[in-house]
C-alpha cells in the first residue's frame, strides 16, 4: 500500500481520508498547523459567521445531517459537524496537529516525497495530497499609513473578541461575504459604524428557515429525503451555473431579483445608487443576506464610497481630505486566494521549484495534478472554486480522482504517476478559453491574478467536472518505474 501524506485538516483533508478509507488505503497522515480541524470554520469566528450554501448540500453525500438547525447554518454547526465526521471515522488518531508543512521535495531515486515541517522534522510518503484550500491567508489591503493607527484594528478572519465594540466607532473597511455577515450584527451595539465600499457588491435574499425537530424528523425517518432535498439545491446551483457561459438569460433572471431586493430594503435613492453595482452580476462573487441592506439604512450608519487615501492615528482619512475618525478599525478585505499552497516551497523533479512553474498564475490538469511534480495531488486546487454551488460536492469529485491514482500506484509498486505536459497545456488552454466567456472577466476580484488570469475558478457546472474527474485518464499520464 502506498503511504500518504495529507496536508490540511478542513473539509478537503477530511474527505480525502474518508475516501481513502472507505477503499482500503489506511496509510496516511494527516498533517495539521493548528490545533484543531476544521479550516476555515476553526478559523472565522467572526459575528453572524454562516455558509451561504443550503447545508444539505454543503456536507458530504455519504454523511447527511438530519438535524441541521438551519438551512443555511452558523459556523458552531458546519464545525461540529466536521468533528462529528472526524470522530465517526476515527480520523483524530491519524491527524498530526501543530505540524505546519514548510517544504515537500520529491526524491526521484526513491520516488518518495520528503515533507518538512516548521519544528524542523521530515517525514516521508510515497503520495503527497495537499488540502491547504483556497481561502486560508487574510489578506489586508495596501493602505498607506495602516500600521500607524492608534486603536485596536484587525482581519475579520483574525476577529479579536476582547476588543469591546459597544459604544465605540468602527470603521469597517470592505463589503465582501464576511463583512455582509458581522455588520448587521454589530451595527446595533456600537455608536458609529462607517462602511468604507470600494465596489458595491449584488446580493440576492437569503431563502433561509429554522428547521422545526419535525422536519428534522422527518428527514431522519423518510427514506430517500435527505439524499432528495440535497438534490434540490444541487439541481438550482447548476442551473444557476449555466447561465454563465451557455444560457446568460438565466443570469438576467437572478439579476432581476438581486435588484428588487435591494428596491425593497433600501428606501432612500442616495443609498440605494451607492449600493448599486456598476458591473455584470457573476463578475464577483454573489452574495446572499436579508439584514444587510436594512442594518446600512441605520442612523448610526454611513456608507463611505470615496476611495480612502491613507489610515491615520486617529482613523481614515478618504481623498477628497476629510478624516473618519474612528475607535477600530475591522478590515473585511479577503483572502489571497490566488498564492496556492504559500508559503510552503514544492519542488518536484530535477529541483523544479512550483513557484516558478506557478509564476505567470496557478495551473493544474483538472486543478489536481501539475507535470513534473510526480505523485502529487491537489483538494480545492487551481480553477476548482465555483461561482455557483457547493464547494464540497467538488472535493469529493477530487477525492475520489486522487482515490483512483493512488489504487494504480497500488497495483503498480515502484511506479510514480506523472501527468502529461502536453495534457496539461491542452486542458488549460480550453479551459483559459471557456474562462473567457463567463462574467469573471469584466472587473476586478479575488478571482483573477494581477495579471488577469483567472486561476480560481471553474467554468462550468460541478456535474460536468465530475464527468471530468470520474477516473484517471491513463493516456493523460506517465507511469515510470522509479530509479
Amino acid at each position: 500500500m502506498p503511504s500518504i501524506i495529507i496536508i490540511g485538516a478542513g473539509f478537503g483533508g477530511l474527505g480525502m481520508a474518508i475516501e481513502l478509507q472507505r477503499n482500503g488505503f489506511r496509510e496516511f497522515t494527516i498533517l495539521e498547523r493548528a490545533g484543531e480541524l476544521g479550516g476555515v470554520w476553526r478559523e472565522n469566528t467572526y459575528p453572524g459567521a454562516a455558509c451561504d450554501v443550503p447545508s444539505p448540500l454543503y456536507s458530504f453525500a455519504k454523511e447527511p445531517k438530519p438535524k441541521w438547525r438551519q438551512r443555511y447554518s452558523g459556523r458552531e454547526d458546519i464545525w461540529e459537524y466536521m468533528r462529528g465526521v472526524a470522530e465517526r471515522h476515527d480520523l483524530l488518531k491519524a491527524i498530526e496537529f501543530g505540524a505546519e508543512v514548510s517544504e515537500c521535495e520529491f526524491d526521484e531515486k526513491a520516488g518518495q516525497w520528503a515533507v518538512r515541517t516548521t519544528d524542523g522534522s521530515v517525514r516521508t510518503a510515497d503520495v503527497l495530497i495537499s488540502a491547504v484550500g483556497q481561502l486560508s491567508r487574510p489578506a489586508l489591503p495596501a493602505i498607506p499609513g495602516i500600521e500607524t493607527f492608534e486603536g485596536p484594528s484587525f482581519h475579520s478572519a483574525l476577529w479579536d473578541h476582547g476588543v469591546e465594540l459597544a459604544g465605540k466607532r468602527v470603521a469597517c473597511i470592505g463589503t465582501g461575504a464576511s463583512a455582509i455577515q458581522y455588520v448587521p450584527e454589530i451595527q446595533p451595539v456600537v455608536e458609529r459604524l462607517t462602511l468604507f465600499q470600494r465596489t458595491a457588491a449584488w446580493v440576492l435574499p437569503k431563502f433561509d428557515t429554522d428547521y422545526k425537530p419535525v422536519h428534522q424528523r422527518v428527514l431522519l425517518h423518510v427514506p430517500g429525503l435527505p439524499a432528495a432535498e440535497r438534490l434540490w439545491w444541487w439541481a438550482i446551483g447548476e442551473t444557476v451555473a449555466l447561465g454563465l457561459v451557455e444560457f446568460p438569460g438565466i443570469v438576467r433572471v437572478v439579476s432581476g431579483i438581486a435588484e428588487r431586493h435591494l428596491a425593497e430594503q433600501v428606501t432612500d435613492p442616495v443609498l440605494r445608487a451607492k449600493l448599486t453595482p456598476d458591473y455584470p452580476i457573476g463578475c464577483k462573487r454573489g452574495l446572499f443576506s436579508n439584514d444587510y441592506f436594512p442594518a446600512l439604512t441605520q442612523p448610526n450608519v454611513a456608507v463611505e464610497t470615496t476611495a480612502i487615501s491613507e489610515i491615520v492615528p486617529n482613523g481614515v482619512r478618504t481623498v477628497d481630505g476629510v478624516v473618519h475618525e474612528a475607535d477600530v478599525i475591522i478590515y473585511g478585505t479577503g483572502f489571497k486566494g490566488t498564492e496556492f499552497l504559500w508559503p510552503m516551497k514544492i519542488h518536484g523533479t530535477d529541483g523544479r521549484n512550483l513557484a516558478d512553474e506557478w509564476a505567470g498564475g496557478a495551473h493544474a490538469h483538472l486543478g489536481i495534478t501539475v507535470p513534473h511534480f510526480p505523485n502529487m495531488f491537489m483538494v480545492y486546487g487551481p480553477n476548482t472554486n465555483l461561482g455557483v454551488g457547493s464547494i464540497i460536492y467538488m472535493i469529493e469529485s477530487q477525492a475520489r480522482y486522487i482515490r483512483h491514482a493512488v489504487q494504480l500506484l497500488s497495483e503498480n509498486p515502484g511506479h510514480t504517476l506523472e501527468v502529461e505536459d502536453e495534457a496539461e497545456r491542452e486542458f488549460n488552454a480550453a479551459l483559459q478559453e471557456r474562462l473567457a466567456k463567463t462574467p469573471w472577466n469584466f472587473c476586478t476580484s479575488w478571482y483573477r491574478t494581477a495579471s488577469g488570469r483567472i486561476t480560481n475558478n471553474w467554468p462550468g457546472t460541478t456535474r460536468s467536472y465530475r464527468r471530468r474527474t470520474r477516473k484517471v485518464r491513463l493516456a493523460d499520464f506517465q507511469l515510470r518505474p522509479t530509479s
